[in-house]
């Protein structure tokens, strides 16, 4: 069963690790808009994966940094 990665999941992408980790921002059907560390894309949801526990933590890490330095909802 393919799990839907619905918004605010932690995930990264399957093919390549050049994004980084992300979290899911928004979902449209069978798309998901994800917060690379990155880059910010629209990415189909069967070319992602759940991100690891050390993953998760980055991006956890990456979105405290930068709501430190901008504020807001990250």
């Amino acid at each position: 069963m393919q799990t839907p990665y619905e918004q605010g999941c932690y995930v990264a992408h399957t093919g390549t690790d050049v994004y980084g980790p992300g979290k899911v921002i928004g979902v449209e059907g069978e798309w998901r808009r994800v917060r690379f560390v990155y880059f910010v894309a629209t990415i189909r949801a069967d070319d992602l994966r759940a991100a690891s526990a050390s993953e998760t933590e980055q991006v956890r890490e990456w979105l405290r940094q930068k709501q430190a330095r901008y504020g807001g909802q990250w």
